[in-house]
């Protein structure tokens, strides 16, 4: 039995069908179980727990002999870093003794030690504890999600701008959920044994003008890009609600991606799935047509990482 954390989020969602398509066992963790109808039918088991529970989560984990550890994303009007490290101490406790064979760790390119930057050092920490566990811990660092995109939709949709906190040309590796899910099933599957890092990037780099031209191929209407300006990131977070802690740790990611991009994956492992596919599958799907990626069951994405 394969366990998946954040089950019915992007990525563990991803990582579940990937498994389900394969004919294997699949038990989702989610806080919310009415979250987790379209997974079930497709044949999964669902187990309803808090990560912050680490008791119950020990004996979700129990029930399994490979698990997708992801670290669920923390409400942006949360000290997001206090929050997600709390998080991320409570799931390596409750895998510690669950008897587990292997397991596969979400990551983030960049993730690294040092001071605070949000997930870049909160995912080292979580990758750094989770391979000391004895037994194998694979670490897949996922570039910036194409999804993150999707939540500007409406704005898009309504506008025809699209927010960006990048400069309009600047190409940044990005990455389809369902390629990440993938990924992810391939190493579950794998013999015990494999702790490498892996890097996972889509078919190539993209800029945020690519992201409004696909949008405007989707929708049939022009979409221009609004670019943020740095001195004004903050501010910007925290008027979508953000705490000050929050907008700090997000500015923080947001400037790292910009300022060390020397410091990306040269070959990493590539998706088939092209920016210009996942965002007319995500239009087509919420404007009610038939798209390729079921994302119904999403319970929340991360702005940046």
């Amino acid at each position: 039995m394969h366990i998946i954390l954040g089950g019915t989020g992007h990525v563990g969602s991803a990582t579940a069908r990937a498994l389900l398509r394969r004919g294997e066992p699949v038990t989702i963790v989610t806080r919310n179980g009415g979250h987790a109808a379209a997974l079930q039918e497709a044949g999964a088991c669902v187990a309803v727990a808090d990560v912050r529970d680490v008791a119950a989560l020990r004996r979700i984990l129990r029930t399994g002999t490979t698990a997708l550890l992801l670290n669920p994303p923390a409400a942006p009007f949360t000290d997001t870093d206090a929050v997600e490290r709390a998080n991320a101490a409570a799931i390596v406790d409750a895998a510690a003794d669950a008897g587990l064979a292997r397991a596969v760790a979400v990551s983030t390119f960049g993730a690294r030690p040092g001071e605070p930057c949000g997930d870049l050092t909160v995912l080292f920490e979580f990758e750094e504890r989770l391979r000391a566990l004895p037994f194998p811990v694979a670490v897949n660092r996922g570039a910036y999600y194409m999804s993150n995109w999707t939540e500007m939709l409406d704005t898009v949709r309504h506008r025809g701008r699209l927010p960006s906190f990048f400069p309009a040309d600047t190409a940044i590796p990005m990455v389809a959920p369902e390629d990440l899910g993938e990924a992810a099933a391939r190493r579950l599957l794998e013999p015990a044994g494999d702790s490498a890092i892996h890097a996972i990037e889509g078919p190539r780099r993209y800029t945020p003008r690519d992201v409004a031209q696909a949008f405007a191929q989707a929708l049939g209407r022009p979409v221009d890009v609004d670019v943020i300006p740095r001195h004004a990131w903050e501010q910007t977070y925290r008027q979508l609600g953000f705490s000050p802690a929050a907008a700090r740790s997000y500015a923080c990611m947001t400037g790292t991606v910009l300022d060390e991009q020397d410091r990306w994956p040269d070959a990493p492992e590539r998706g088939a799935t092209t920016l210009e596919a996942f965002i007319g599958a995500v239009v087509r799907q919420r404007l009610g047509q038939s798209g390729t990626f079921d994302l119904a069951q999403v319970e929340s994405t991360k702005t940046t990482h």
